[in-house]
């Protein structure tokens, strides 16, 4: 490689946000993402079809901030009609399974359309997914199974999938109870998940140490898996859009997603990108996976944002960003995101690095999705 070649790979891989953002426009690439998908699909048929899930909440709620940052209704009205193919003429959710955790998440898009329709369809729909978290089953902490059959199971997912949505709903309909089970919840998935030596959370605890994966002390899985450490920081993120400052568990939150997302970034890899077992980077079978590193990139440019971390971390995000984009590819039009982990269980090293990959999955263009809208928004006065 000639000097000038090792110069240029140098400068990209030590580019500042706003260099990045430069070479990959956010808003540009964001579009593009939007626009292969509804390409792809008609809003009603985004697998899986007919169902609330949170396959579809992931990849709506990028579009959603995508969005709010460009003002395009083209994607509002893309959104509308998948709630509204799934919801019926009284508000009832057609299709869904309300014990498991997936099928919660989507109900953070009834928000933005209530407020903006004043339709009470959209608001008897919360209210039966929030009527569905205050009886959905808990192990003796307090904290929530994952799934109805995952008896005792917490997995990090699950703050994700129903922290947001209820902190919301705390906020928007004076219900601050919800403040306290949102906090909860994330201290007892710290507590019992995370790893004194690397700072990092395992991906699942088991309170009765029964399942296959349970350590038989701990009950904590073996791995530290990228896409379900994602969830974190970016479900505390949005916890905290909505929990007021003044709340005693406030500033807790804050540090624990600060103490978590500076770990993460000790396992960057020198492409820019994380590892699929964030941890074990120089393993065999291990490899680089791209929903993960959309979802870090985006919660590292949203703490800067908020002040929670200095602004020295955006040169980790920009890294991230670029060798994301580095790793895409063109169809004519079409955006493809590879390197995208299918939706995965709990198990041990070899299960996460044998999981298939994927292009263009809602995963994926979800994440890939946050993180433009994050970056983009960091590199506006």
């Amino acid at each position: 490689m000639r000097i000038s070649q090792i110069y240029n790979v140098y400068m990209e891989r030590n580019m500042n946000i706003y260099e990045a953002a430069q070479k990959y426009n956010p808003e540009k690439y964001a579009r593009a993402c939007c626009d292969t998908m509804m390409r792809r699909f008609e809003a009603q048929k985004l697998p899986p079809e007919g169902r609330f899930h949170y396959h579809q909440g992931v990849f709506l709620s990028g579009m959603y901030r995508t969005y709010v940052l460009t003002g395009d209704e083209k994607y509002y009205n893309y959104i509308k009609a998948w709630v509204d193919s799934t919801i019926d003429e009284k508000g009832n959710i057609k299709l869904y399974d309300k014990g498991q955790m997936d099928d919660i998440e989507p109900g953070v898009l009834l928000y933005p359309i209530y407020e903006r329709t004043g339709d009470m369809r959209y608001k008897k729909a919360l209210d039966t997914l929030i009527l569905d978290m205050e009886s959905y089953p808990r192990n003796e902490d307090g904290g929530y199974w994952h799934k109805a059959w995952c008896e005792g199971e917490m997995w990090l997912d699950g703050l994700y999938m129903g922290g947001p949505i209820t902190a919301h709903y705390g906020s928007a309909f004076e219900k601050p109870e919800w403040f306290d089970m949102v906090a909860k919840q994330v201290k007892l998935m710290k507590e019992h998940t995370q790893d004194k030596a690397t700072g990092l959370w395992r991906h699942a605890w088991d309170i009765n140490k029964k399942a296959v994966w349970a350590d038989p002390v701990t009950g904590q899985s073996p791995e530290f898996w990228g896409r379900s450490l994602g969830w974190v920081p970016m479900a505390i993120l949005d916890d905290l859009r909505y929990i007021p400052e003044y709340h005693k568990d406030y500033d807790e939150l804050v540090n624990i997603m600060r103490e978590l997302l500076e770990n993460i970034c000790r396992y960057q890899s020198d492409e820019g990108r994380w590892y699929q077992v964030v941890d074990k980077g120089g393993q065999k079978g291990n490899w680089l996976e791209n929903s993960c590193s959309c979802l870090f990139v985006a919660a590292i440019c949203r703490a800067v944002k908020k002040g929670f971390l200095p602004e020295s971390y955006l040169d980790i995000a920009a890294k991230g960003y670029a060798a994301v984009n580095d790793s895409l590819t063109w169809n004519g039009e079409d955006l493809i995101i590879g390197n995208i982990c299918i939706g995965t269980g709990v198990g041990d090293y070899d299960f996460y690095c044998a999981r298939p990959t994927c292009e263009n999955d809602l995963h994926g263009s979800g994440a890939y999705l946050l993180m433009c809208a994050a970056v983009l928004d960091a590199v506006r006065q």
